[in-house]
């Protein structure tokens, strides 16, 4: 795709990391093929290849509308589309740059800007977000059906095991997790302490940035990206191994750090050294289940008769580029997986999108728990607690983090330390 970017974006390093991947596009459109909003509303300006030629036009210097902001709102930033392009196209990070500018120019509505700012400043910071959340918990049977369905009953976090072990991972607490799964890192620690291995948390850190970098307040996310890195190099220096993030979301984020901060010259080694520690839990349990001895103990304390459907998140799929990696290990551990129509499509969580697009959040999760019940599972796990809390909302089975089942499945059973390294 060619490209004569307008001078005000020309030279800088957004401007020319957009020049990059608009020139990789080749107008081919396969993307649209998996595109959920696309395949919802038909309209071409609601797909990838659209959605490029308004991005482009604006950094051309073309002005934007409230039409080039909408059609932009609506995208999920799933990165199906980045799956399914032949040519590469890195349209996650332009969809980033084109939300950014057109933010600058187009002046929202008070009643969305104030949303927007409201969830940024709440969501991201547990003592402000919690007690709001135990209020809404309490009076959670008084509430009207559709809010009552956004707020997840209160849940306890199991024991989080602080035995001595040669080797240390370094979780991410999150923020809304924390409160709303707070069991999800604590059955990681389980099960990593099983395996020899302790998990721990720096106090210091919190969110991990995504949702202000996704809703273009590209400055406060920046400020929480460096706050984690500061809070997590001396674990680093000291020896940690890695960085678990147990919500792939946020692992997405965190292993885009080194890109976020390539510019900024006090942090760009540490945010790619960060970047490159960041791991799923995921690709530490396959790591383990390499090995014999562990991987013969783990398969028998899990159940044999367990049917589940497993939601692959678009976070894992397509932006960590994961798929059919928690699949294979749930497999090996002796789940049976039922099968799942469309597994490569959005639920319609996407971070904040549940919450400032609801009809179509809503028509996304109806038709993923469509797909994901046609084999008629008994549980529904997942990797992201966006989606776990987005479908079991209108789900009739449950649903949870696919850790907590396998740590309920080894629980009383020993494992002898590893010698892996990640």
């Amino acid at each position: 795709m060619q490209t004569r970017l307008a001078d005000f974006i020309r030279d800088s390093h957004e401007g020319q990391e957009a020049d990059a991947i608009l020139r990789t596009c080749v107008h081919c459109g396969f993307c649209t093929a998996t595109c959920p909003t696309y395949q919802l509303l038909g309209d071409e300006l609601d797909g990838p290849r659209g959605r490029i030629y308004l991005i482009k036009q604006v950094l051309e210097g073309q002005a934007p509308s409230r039409k080039t902001q909408l059609h932009l709102d609506r995208c999920l930033t799933c990165r199906s589309c980045e799956t399914t392009c032949p040519s590469g196209v890195r349209y996650g990070r332009l969809v980033d740059i084109g939300r950014a500018t057109v933010e600058v120019a187009v002046p929202r509505p008070t009643g969305e800007r104030l949303a927007r700012r409201l969830l940024r400043w709440l969501v991201p910071y547990p003592r402000r977000f919690g007690p709001l959340l135990r209020l809404g918990q309490t009076f959670r049977p008084l509430l009207p059906g559709t809010l009552r369905a956004k707020v997840p009953p209160r849940r306890v976090a199991g024991p989080w095991p602080d035995r001595s072990h040669p080797r240390t991972l370094v979780a991410l607490a999150g923020c809304a997790q924390s409160l709303m799964t707070p069991d999800t890192n604590a059955a990681a620690a389980r099960i990593l302490d099983r395996l020899g291995i302790r998990l721990v948390e720096a106090p210091q850190a919190g969110c991990c940035g995504a949702l202000s970098h996704h809703l273009a307040a590209e400055d406060e996310a920046l400020a929480m990206v460096r706050r984690n890195i500061d809070a997590w190099w001396p674990l680093i220096e000291s020896g940690a191994e890695a960085i678990l993030v147990t919500a792939s979301g946020c692992g997405t984020m965190v292993k885009d750090y080194g890109t976020l901060l390539a510019q900024d010259p006090a942090y760009a080694d540490k945010a790619a050294r960060i970047a490159a520690l960041a791991r799923d839990p995921g690709e530490v349990l396959a790591v383990e289940l390499a090995r014999p001895e562990a991987a013969t103990l783990l398969v028998a304390a899990c159940p044999r008769s367990r049917r589940i459907a497993f939601h692959s998140p678009c976070s894992l799929q397509h932006g960590q580029k994961l798929p059919g990696l928690v699949e294979g290990l749930l497999v090996k551990l002796g789940f049976e997986l039922t099968p799942v129509t469309d597994g490569h499509l959005c639920c319609g969580s996407a971070g904040s999108y549940s919450l400032l697009q609801p009809e179509l959040s809503r028509l996304l999760r109806d038709n993923k728990l469509a797909g994901l019940t046609t084999g008629t599972p008994e549980c529904i796990v997942t990797a992201n607690v966006g989606c776990q809390l987005h479908l079991d909302a209108g789900s009739s089975v449950p649903v949870r983090h696919w850790l907590e089942l396998v740590d309920e499945a080894l629980s009383g059973s020993g494992v002898p330390e590893s010698a892996a390294t990640y």
